[in-house]
């Protein structure tokens, strides 16, 4: 968990300006946030808070004032670009809380004296509460999670929330699934209890008495504006706390304002198909293990048009489904747009054309919304509205498309009044006006008449002024100080500055000087009082705006989420199109097990490389059956094993998603857990060395997996000693296959394991193909039935350059290896008569233990020395034997 940092600013033990004691009192309220403090154009910190920001953003350090003797750190951005300075803040780990002035100068004077202007956080920014465009990535989810456990019970309530579009979702986890659920969500933020006992890396902790169950619920029917939460769903005690948690920390960061919500979604744990963290970076489904986008399974198949459809896009991968209903829901659309190259082109590029109509609702929701937001939401609704006739024509529409329909309609007066109120292209900010259409309001119309009626005159002033002086320079200007007036160069000033002029002086500057004049001041004040008002109208009329969108919220959000499915599904058969991707076909499961039947499957990541620089990938056949459920897979490196290991439980997250599959075909049942031990790297953090990071992901395997699991191991056993490495490689196999009962791909450099398909009836032996040709290696890529007929080790080194007088070396010794192996019987000589690992394991359950039977019977309140004396003489001869045994 992140401890908070003692971030406060020094207590000020010397006098400090009134400046710096209102900085001091906001500082003390932002805690652990750097303190962004408004004056003026800028945002200053101070302190450490300047220190911090300076060498995260590479911006000046310097100093203002002196507390204590010693100056003061300082620095600022300025506020028209604060944005940019922000992503890098929050990205390098910090938090911000923004303070900004909550009254005018003029206000401030009113109150009396030389009163400082009034400051006040307003908003607090961190990674999980971002709703900024320029802040987001289009392509991404930004997940805020909070957990609660409620008492001593062993379940955690998670309550995850997207406030840029308002996907809000809940669930109960078990301890040991919560890494899995917390790898599914890529949290940006995650929020816990104060005092928890939870061990969350980076999590922040935040007021315990926020997660309470029973305010939770209160505070949720206020937000849903709902009498009672039954109609959401059945929530347990530690959903409801970690939901409390969770809507506290939001009203927390927006100082009482919330962000839109959607009704919460609660999940079940066997919703969708449990993936742990380590398979998730091993399988690189949505990002590579160097955290990029491109290389994962979601750079290659992601073909959407939209962010939408790209952040849903992750959303299916990230979980597969367990239904198989909402499965074929998913695949049915898929395979409208796959059939149809038309139709999907056509809704493809109107999709393309929306605006991020989701996200647009979430900033307008939260009070940042702007009349771009409002134009967005115009367009994209209208747009929506024109796909679903065009869908909606449709003989015979597909389950899920006849769902989604609905909601891209009934929004016709909303974009009415949005068409009639905008201008075309609403700008990002109101402080100008402009945004209102011509013809919307009379009254506003005029008030812009009247102003543009000024602005003509007092061109007409300019014109007559430079008649009336001779100075052809002679212009009129207009700056936020000065207002509007008349400005000449320096070397024909003199003329104005006669008191019959008619003109008074305001400003020397260089090469100008500027005055004023009595008519000049009149049409200047009819323009700024007619622009004032027009403003003020523009104003009420945006409120009125945003006033009918957040009445009609939450079928907004359901229209953007059927937009982005349209796309996705668009995309998947856009995918399958381009790469010959076949529909998957799920059955049942029989009453011996499960099945996972692909012909001619492709890894669509490698594929895609291979088909960059000109190469062909070679695709292979899976057929794990229940009488064949786990295939032992041999071959040299860089043979292909890995590949065809990972491609099929890729194979596995694409077909549950709901997405076509590169294969010529793929049958299968369900999959309820995917496994991938597959590479290892150190955790230093955790002081785990490659081996241990290989035994825990293994053991997690073995106590999870179950008959319904797909679990793909590659190399178990080879970080430590050889012996050491083989007989747990050979106990993990007996396991997996007596004990999980699972569908399993096995591969190992392990010859002698071969030797268990003689007593293992539901294991096969494959190999992938290479030959030696002319004293080179060539890797076929080709999966065969049978074992390998040797390593080809010394070929691989050669490949890969190894000095030709090592590779002698190696062959030597090699050599001499091998002898001794065949004089010895080889390294796994005397396993033939192992008995199997579930009959092991019964012979240890049932063998009696001597010692501990003596022990046990030994009454130590009625021992002499002697006796007891007596008893240590047997207790060593028993262990002694037991030893020799």
């Amino acid at each position: 968990m992140r401890k908070t940092p003692d971030n406060s600013p020094p207590s000020p033990s010397s006098p400090v300006t009134p400046m710096m004691a209102q900085y001091m009192t906001l500082k003390a309220q932002a805690t652990d946030c750097l303190l962004f403090y408004r004056m003026g154009d800028f945002f200053e910190l101070f302190f450490d808070d300047a220190k911090a920001a300076a060498a995260t953003l590479d911006i000046a350090l310097t100093s203002r004032g002196e507390h204590d003797g010693a100056p003061i750190p300082m620095c600022g951005v300025p506020v028209h670009s604060a944005d940019g300075y922000l992503a890098r803040l929050i990205k390098a780990g910090h938090r911000v809380a923004i303070a900004e002035q909550t009254e005018t100068p003029a206000q401030a004077k009113a109150r009396g004296g030389k009163t400082l202007v009034a400051r006040d956080i307003v908003r607090y920014v961190t990674a999980g509460t971002l709703t900024e465009e320029t802040l987001l990535d289009s392509r991404r989810d930004n997940m805020l999670v909070a957990l609660a456990q409620v008492g001593g019970e062993g379940e955690i309530g998670l309550a995850a929330a997207d406030i840029s579009t308002g996907r809000f979702e809940t669930m109960i986890v078990r301890s040991v699934d919560l890494p899995a659920e917390l790898a599914r969500l890529r949290p940006s933020e995650t929020v816990v209890a104060e005092g928890s006992s939870l061990d969350i890396a980076d999590a922040h902790a935040f007021d315990r008495a926020a997660f309470s169950s029973s305010r939770a619920e209160d505070a949720l029917k206020r937000l849903f504006s709902v009498a009672t939460l039954d109609g959401f769903g059945q929530f347990g005690r530690p959903e409801l706390a970690a939901m409390g948690g969770l809507i506290a920390y939001l009203d927390h960061a927006g100082k009482g304002k919330l962000p839109f919500l959607a009704p919460p979604l609660r999940q079940t744990s066997g919703g969708h198909v449990a993936i742990d963290a380590a398979t998730r970076e091993s399988l690189e489904i949505v990002a590579t293990m160097a955290g990029s986008r491109a290389g994962s399974l979601l750079g290659a198949v992601d073909r959407t048009v939209t962010g939408a459809g790209a952040r849903l896009l992750g959303q299916d991968l990230s979980a597969p489904l367990m239904d198989l209903s909402l499965i074929e829901g998913r695949l049915g659309l898929v395979a409208l747009f796959h059939d149809d190259a038309g139709m999907r082109d056509q809704v493809r590029a109107v999709l393309r054309a929306l605006p991020d109509v989701g996200r647009a609702l979430g900033r307008i929701a939260l009070g940042r919304g702007s009349p771009r937001d409002l134009g967005q939401l115009r367009d994209g609704l209208g747009e929506a509205r024109l796909l679903r006739e065009r869908l909606g024509r449709l003989d015979d529409p597909p389950v899920l498309l006849a769902r989604l329909l609905p909601a891209l309609d009934g929004h016709g007066a909303l974009v009415d009044a949005l068409s009639r109120a905008l201008v075309s292209a609403p700008p990002t900010e109101t402080a100008n006006g402009g945004y209102i259409a011509d013809g919307y309001d009379p009254s506003l119309d005029e008030l812009r008449r009247m102003a543009g009626d000024g602005r003509r005159a007092i061109a007409a002033l300019e014109a007559k002024y430079r008649e009336q002086t001779g100075i052809s320079s002679l212009k009129i200007r207009h700056n936020g100080v000065l207002g509007y007036h008349v400005e000449v160069p320096a070397r024909a000033a003199d003329a104005l500055m006669v008191p019959t002029s008619g003109f008074t002086h305001r400003q020397t500057l260089a090469g100008v000087v500027r005055f004023n004049s009595v008519d000049l001041h009149e049409e200047a004040g009819r323009v700024a009082q007619a622009g004032a008002h027009a403003l003020v109208a523009e104003a009420a009329h945006l409120e009125e705006l945003i006033s009918a969108v957040l009445a009609r919220k939450g079928d907004i959000a359901r229209a953007a989420s059927a937009l982005a499915r349209l796309d996705v599904a668009g995309a998947l058969a856009e995918r399958a199109a381009e790469g010959g991707w076949q529909r998957p076909r799920f059955v049942a499961e029989d009453g011996t097990g499960s099945c996972l039947d692909i012909i001619g499957g492709r890894h669509p990541v490698v594929e895609d490389a291979l088909r960059r620089d000109g190469q062909a990938f070679v695709a292979n056949d899976c057929r794990l059956s229940p009488d064949d459920r786990l295939w032992l897979v041999t071959g040299p490196n860089m043979g292909g094993k890995s590949t065809f290991l990972r491609q099929n439980a890729l194979i596995v997250i694409l077909a549950q998603a709901g997405a076509y599959v590169p294969a010529q075909s793929a049958t299968l049942s369900l999959v309820d857990r995917l496994f991938s031990r597959v590479g290892a790297s150190d955790n230093l953090a955790k002081g785990r060395s490659t081996f241990m990071v290989e035994m825990v992901e293994t053991a997690a395997i073995l106590a999870q997996a179950t008959q319904r699991s797909f679990v793909i191991l590659d190399e178990v056993g080879r970080g430590t000693s050889t012996y050491d490495g083989l007989a747990l490689a050979w106990a993990v196999v007996e396991a997996v296959h007596e004990v999980n009962a699972c569908r399993c791909l096995f591969a190992t450099h392990y010859h002698e394991l071969t030797r268990l398909a003689e007593t293992l009836p539901s294991l096969s032996l494959h190999h992938v193909r290479a030959r030696e040709w002319k004293g080179d290696l060539v890797l076929l890529h080709e999966l065969a039935q049978g074992p390998a007929d040797r390593s080809y080790g010394l070929a691989v080194a050669r490949l890969a350059g190894l000095p030709a007088a090592v590779l002698k070396r190696a062959k030597d010794v090699l050599a001499r290896l091998e002898a001794g192996k065949a004089k010895t019987g080889g390294i796994a000589a005397g396993l033939d008569d192992l008995p199997l690992f579930a009959a092991a394991g019964a012979q240890v359950e049932d063998m009696p233990d001597p010692l501990r039977a003596a022990i046990d019977a030994i009454d130590a309140d009625a021992l002499s020395p002697r006796d007891a004396l007596d008893h240590i003489y047997r207790l060593k001869q028993l262990a002694a034997t037991a030893q020799a045994d």
